[in-house]
């Protein structure tokens, strides 16, 4: 991609304790997008090894949770001007050359692209996804890989905060009737302790995330 795209596109890459992983997928965005990281409080070196990498990092003191450095990142794009921000793991899991392929869907009058993913890991994963196509149309609300026009962000980041995992800001660009499309993911298998932990726990996190946001009322 050209700078001028780059000057575009920012990839917010949400990061608690990825040292292992974030340079390698820092110097895969940085051939399509400018990488912004948000630091949650990680204890390694994961904000230090960001910054050599060229990214803009976003630091919280403390670890706030995945939902809080998410809407970090996405409100430091648009506060930056960047026209299109998309969403991407720092764990590795997905290649960041679908980076490209998000951005040419936008491009063709969409305000959101969602990934859907070739695996679910959990349970709850998998309810999430039938009721998410059940209510809102999404195939898989809780893959990491979103793209979002700086209008719609703009309109759907809210001061509310609760617990939807990652999905509240695709499901409510849905609510309000944006325009959206879809496109497959493929992940790599994590060979460390996964994001949201693993076991009952984090099935039933999903779920009550789920309930929450079933329950919430668009903003619009």
């Amino acid at each position: 991609m050209t700078s001028d795209s780059e000057n575009r596109i920012a990839a917010v890459i949400p990061a608690l304790n990825e040292a292992a992983t974030i340079q390698r997928v820092i110097a895969g965005v940085r051939q399509y997008a400018t990488a912004i990281v948000v630091d949650d409080g990680s204890t390694d070196e994961t904000a230090k090894l960001a910054r050599d990498s060229g990214a803009i990092v976003e630091s919280h003191v403390t670890n706030r949770g995945y939902e809080a450095a998410l809407r970090t990142g996405l409100e430091s794009a648009c506060k930056l001007g960047f026209q299109y921000a998309i969403t991407i793991d720092a764990d590795g899991q997905h290649e960041p050359a679908i980076i490209k392929s998000f951005h040419d869907k936008i491009l063709d009058d969409y305000d959101l692209v969602i990934g859907y993913r070739d695996r679910m890991q959990r349970f709850g994963e998998v309810v999430f996804s039938i009721v998410g196509r059940i209510l809102w149309g999404i195939k898989d609300p809780m893959c990491g890989v979103k793209a979002y026009s700086a209008h719609c962000l703009q309109n759907v980041i809210s001061k509310s905060e609760f617990d939807s995992i990652g999905t509240k800001y695709a499901v409510e660009a849905v609510r309000r009737g944006y325009k959206f499309a879809q496109l497959p993911v493929s992940t790599h298998r994590r060979t460390d302790s996964p994001r949201f932990g693993s076991g009952m726990r984090v099935n039933l996190r999903i779920l009550k995330a789920l309930k929450t946001l079933i329950l919430s009322r668009s903003s619009s």
